[in-house]
């Protein structure tokens, strides 16, 4: 028997209390049950999501970055979604940053006890020059993460914007945020093992904040990747695809236009109004960056 725990993911999960006598594949099944769960939960904190997307988006659309603060597996989380944004949209790296616990080295071998050091998390936003024209999301599925805390401490008393995103909808940190997201996934399939249950619910999060994200920023048109460096040849081939699919031309207008710009929404500019690059330029940043508004100005 269990003692009783005030965490949700601390707590016996009756579905899988024989998990270790069972089969393979009952086995599987019931981890996959569980995590069917999941969908669900975070389904259901849409209208949270959506609230703090919009506060991050006003400030990133000023200049401010967003940043990920987690420790352990959250931070991961964190550190992983930031660092996959530039390669996939374009970004600076600087503008989107995840910090964790104990640094780079926490990112493979664990450093947990960083964790209660409550300071630690505003000492961290302090050396990447955080401000209040910046964003914080929070990420720890207890709720409780002293580092994180710390954080959201640090960066509301800057008047930056707050968001605390956990899988306990009683946690401490929620207090703290102006935008609270708690997806409520329940007990964990192995008793207290956040990276399952409650880390999958945190990547779904962060995939919808980061994706909804650039999709406000103009950094995809309908559901193409249209700010994709195309840094070797791969990447180069499907940036010629996208601008003969969206401009409606031949490939060697495609490679031609892509050749002068080394952008695809420029490329597509060019095309489309059969102008010169300072022109596609000028198109473009009098749409904000936005390729579907360049198109649409005639």
């Amino acid at each position: 028997m269990s003692l009783p725990s005030d965490l949700p993911s601390e707590r016996a999960n009756p579905a899988s209390e024989r998990i270790d006598a069972v089969s393979t594949e009952e086995m599987l099944a019931v981890i996959n049950g569980e995590d069917a769960r999941v969908a669900q939960a975070v389904a259901s904190e849409i209208p949270s999501i959506a609230r703090a997307l919009d506060g991050i988006e006003e400030r990133y659309r000023q200049g401010g970055r967003l940043f990920y603060l987690g420790a352990g597996t959250s931070g991961r989380l964190g550190v992983l979604d930031a660092s996959e944004i530039p390669p996939t949209y374009g970004e600076d790296p600087g503008r989107v940053v995840g910090l964790i616990a104990g640094g780079a080295p926490a990112l493979v071998r664990s450093a947990e006890g960083l964790e209660d050091l409550e300071q630690a998390g505003a000492d961290d936003l302090q050396q990447h020059d955080f401000s209040a024209q910046d964003a914080l999301v929070g990420i720890a599925a207890s709720g409780r993460t002293p580092y994180v805390i710390g954080g959201l401490k640090y960066a509301r008393s800057l008047g930056a914007v707050t968001v605390a995103l956990t899988t306990h909808p009683e946690a401490a940190m929620l207090a703290f945020a102006d935008y609270p997201i708690a997806p409520e996934v329940g007990p964990e399939v192995i008793a207290g093992s956040t990276r399952m249950k409650s880390g999958t619910a945190q990547k779904l999060v962060l995939n919808m904040l980061s994706t909804g994200l650039m999709i406000r920023m103009g950094r995809v048109l309908g559901n193409r990747m249209v700010n994709v460096r195309p840094s070797n040849e791969k990447l180069r081939e499907r940036a010629r695809r996208l601008i003969m699919e969206i401009a409606e031309c031949d490939r060697e207008q495609a490679a031609r236009a892509l050749d002068a710009s080394d952008d695809v929404r420029l490329a597509v500019v060019m095309v489309r109004f059969n102008c010169e690059l300072d022109e596609a330029q000028s198109r473009l940043e009098k749409a904000e960056g936005v390729l579907r508004r360049a198109l649409e100005d005639r």
